[in-house]
């Protein structure tokens, strides 16, 4: 079923009776990067996906969008479906998403999932390397920024051997307009560090990394593990930043047993 909620496209798949779950979506691409996910948990959950503003079928208008805007979105979703005490997982732009949400209200979720993200802010040299990829994109357009920017998420040895992942990822993305693009880089640029607000996460927290990750590597995200009080820290094989479409099986197999070691 499809609802549409500030101007947002939301996806409901499974039972409504069930626990639900909400997966955000990452940078710069819209919930068909949970397919895998939705397929595997819809099963025995109320999988709940939706397009973030800018991507996908959501609204777009200027493309003058911030993290608050983002983070404001997903609590109006849980709040406009009532639905009562989800786990939330995210990746990339999805966990700085759901970190600031956290932040502002985290007694509405009862466990989240961070998968290949950070906590900080970024410092000179990526504000800096947003900016320009603005201008890229002003001056080239998206589709060329787009696949660019999909091979150096994914790990090398995906981009030779898995030729319909590379293709679904790419189709993804070059798929998303020039505003929402620009728009969702201008929101990461300026969002909050929350590294300090990691040691107040009280909900139970698996942290997932790709092994060959390098936007946001292995050390990185060990650390912020090391900083939410009894996180679970899990490397996912075989897949570089975009662990959920790389390996999905061990994505999906080792969400669901945090979920179940967490009653949930």
């Amino acid at each position: 079923m499809i609802s549409k909620i500030n101007g947002l496209t939301v996806y409901l798949n499974g039972n409504e009776n069930n626990q639900p779950i909400i997966f955000v979506h990452a940078f710069p691409h819209d919930n068909r990067m949970w397919r895998e996910q939705v397929e595997f948990f819809s099963k025995n959950y109320f999988v709940i996906t939706y397009d973030i503003r800018g991507f996908g079928e959501s609204w777009q208008i200027n493309g003058q969008f911030t993290m608050e805007m983002f983070a404001d979105d997903l609590l109006a979703i849980v709040n406009k479906l009532d639905i009562k005490n989800p786990i939330v997982a995210g990746l990339s732009m999805g966990g700085y998403i759901i970190l600031r949400t956290l932040q502002k209200n985290m007694n509405l979720f009862t466990a989240v999932v961070l998968c290949d993200t950070r906590p900080e802010a970024d410092d000179n040299a990526g504000k800096l390397k947003r900016s320009n990829a603005i201008y890229d994109i002003q001056n080239n357009g998206v589709e060329r920024f787009s696949e660019e920017f999909v091979k150096n998420c994914l790990w090398e040895e995906n981009i030779k051997n898995n030729e319909d992942l590379l293709k679904n990822a790419v189709q993804i993305v070059t798929s998303q307009s020039e505003i929402g693009v620009k728009g969702a880089l201008l929101a990461m640029l300026s969002r909050l560090d929350l590294t300090e607000f990691l040691s107040e996460i009280t909900i139970p927290t698996l942290v997932l990394c790709g092994e060959h990750d390098k936007l946001t590597p292995i050390s990185l995200m060990e650390k912020m593990a090391n900083k939410i009080p009894n996180s679970k820290f899990v490397v996912v094989p075989n897949a570089g930043h975009m662990s959920n479409m790389e390996n999905p099986n061990f994505v999906n197999q080792t969400i669901s047993s945090f979920l179940e070691e967490n009653h949930l």
